[in-house]
C-alpha cells in the first residue's frame, strides 16, 4: 500500500484531530445515530484538548458525510481549524475511533481501507482499448487508445488477393497490439497502479501482454471473462477482477515474508531486513525503509517513540530526539511515527496477517517465525552491515 495520498498531512504541523466515522444505516434511525456519533466524536476531541476551531471543522465535515456516497464510513484528519484530508473507508470501523495528538492516527486506516492493490484493467479489442483503474475509491476512467481501424476482419477465401488482404489484417492486429501495449505502459506509470489485468479479445489480449515493457509484464495477468464492447461487464468479470487482486496480494505477502526471513539481522552478516522499534527507528532516520511490515495486533505498535517536526526526527528516547536537532520532541506511538516516515519517503506498507486466536498461524499450530517480532519490521532499500551504520 502506497501512502502518497497522505502527503498533505505532513506538509503542516499538528496537533491533529482524527476521527474514523461509521455512517450507520441510511434511514431515519441511522440519521439519528450519525448525529449522536458526531456529537460524541466532538466531545471526545474536546476532552482530549482539541481547540474549538478544529473541533468545529471536524463537526462540519462529519455532518456532511453521506451514507449513500460512503456506505462504509469515512476518516477525517483536521488541524489548525480546518479539515486537511477526508478519505473514504472500504469497511466500517467496529467502533468509532477518535484521537487528538501530535501526529495523525494512521494505523486504523490500513485495516479500514484494505490493501487490495490498485488494478489497472485494460478492456481490449482488435481496434484499441479502454483503461479503468480499480482502487479503494471505486472504478475510475484511466484513458483509452485507438489503433488502426482498417483492415480488421479476415475473409474465408483462398484467392491470392484475399490472402494478401488477410496478411494486411494480421499486420494491423499486430501493430494495434503494440500501440495498445505502449499506451497501457504509460497509463500504468501515470495511474500508480500495482498490477494490470487484461480483459477482452482472446487473440489480441496475449499479443498485448507480450508487447508490454518487462516491468509491466511482470505484474500483468489475463482473464477470459468480459470484453470491450458495451454490456460485456458481468458478475463473472467482477469476480475475476476481485480474485486477481486477492491473488496479487497473497503472492506479494508471501514474497515479502520470504525476503524478510532470509534477510533479518544476523550477528556477523549483512542484512536487508530489520525488526523491532530501535532498528526500525534507525532505518527511518536514514530513509532506508523500502517496505514497512505491520501486523496490526503487534505489541510494538503502541510503543512510545519521540519525534520532531521532520519525519526523520524519530528516536526511542527523548534525549536521542533532541540530539537530532529537535529542541522540544513529543511522545507518539511507534506505528504513527513509522507510517509518517514511510509516507514521506515513498516507502510501501504491507499489512501482514495476524496469527490465529491461539497464537498460531497454520493448521498444525506452529508459530510463524517470519512475522516480525512485536508486529513491526521492514525490508530495506540497501543492505545494512551490522556495526557500520
Amino acid at each position: 500500500m502506497q501512502l502518497s495520498f497522505l502527503q498533505p498531512l505532513f506538509d503542516r504541523p499538528g496537533p491533529w484531530a482524527t476521527v474514523y466515522f461509521d455512517t450507520a444505516q441510511n434511514d431515519e434511525s441511522g440519521a439519528k445515530r450519525r448525529e449522536l456519533s458526531v456529537r460524541e466524536a466532538c466531545r471526545e476531541l474536546e476532552e482530549q484538548g482539541a481547540d474549538a476551531a478544529t473541533v468545529e471543522a471536524t463537526r462540519e465535515a462529519l455532518s456532511r458525510v453521506n451514507p449513500a456516497d460512503d456506505p462504509s464510513g469515512r476518516v477525517v484528519f483536521a488541524a489548525g481549524g480546518e479539515v486537511v484530508l477526508s478519505h473514504r473507508l472500504s469497511r466500517p470501523p467496529q467502533r468509532q475511533i477518535t484521537g487528538w495528538g501530535p501526529l495523525p492516527r494512521l494505523t486504523p486506516l490500513l485495516e479500514l481501507t484494505g490493501q487490495d492493490p490498485d488494478c489497472l484493467v485494460a478492456y481490449i479489442d482488435r481496434t484499441g482499448a479502454d483503461f479503468e483503474l480499480r482502487g479503494a475509491a471505486g472504478p475510475e476512467d484511466a484513458g483509452q487508445v485507438e489503433g488502426q481501424q482498417w483492415p480488421i476482419h479476415r475473409t474465408a477465401t483462398a484467392d491470392w488477393s484475399e490472402r494478401h488482404f488477410q496478411l494486411k489484417v494480421e499486420n494491423t492486429w499486430e501493430q494495434n497490439a503494440v500501440e495498445i501495449a505502449e499506451a497501457l505502459g504509460s497509463a500504468y506509470e501515470d495511474s500508480g497502479a500495482d498490477m494490470v489485468l487484461l480483459v477482452g479479445d482472446p487473440r489480441e489480449r496475449p499479443a498485448v501482454h507480450q508487447a508490454l515493457p518487462e516491468a509491466v509484464r511482470r505484474v500483468t495477468v489475463e482473464t477470459e471473462h468480459g470484453g470491450r464492447a458495451a454490456g460485456s461487464s458481468s458478475a463473472v468479470l467482477e469476480k475475476a477482477i476481485a480474485q486477481a487482486r486477492e491473488e496479487f496480494t497473497r503472492r506479494r505477502t508471501e514474497a515479502a515474508l520470504d525476503r524478510f526471513r532470509a534477510g533479518r539481522v544476523g550477528a556477523d552478516r549483512p542484512t536487508d531486513a530489520v525488526e523491532g522499534v530501535p532498528a526500525l527507528v534507525e532505518a527511518a532516520r536514514e530513509h532506508r525503509i523500502d517496505t514497512l511490515l505491520i501486523r496490526l495486533d503487534g505489541a510494538d505498535l503502541a510503543r512510545e517513540t519521540w519525534v520532531g517536526a521532520g519525519p526523520d526526527q524519530v528516536a526511542v528516547g527523548r534525549s536521542d530526539a533532541r540530539a537530532l536537532g529537535e529542541s522540544d520532541p513529543v511522545s507518539v506511538r511507534a506505528d504513527d511515527a513509522l507510517l509518517r516516515a514511510a509516507a514521506v519517503t515513498a516507502a510501501d506498507v504491507l499489512v501482514l496477517p495476524s496469527p490465529n486466536g491461539d497464537g498460531s498461524d497454520g493448521p498444525d499450530g506452529s508459530i510463524d517465525v517470519n512475522v516480525p517480532s512485536g508486529g513491526l519490521g521492514a525490508l530495506l532499500r540497501w543492505t545494512y552491515e551490522p556495526g557500520n551504520a
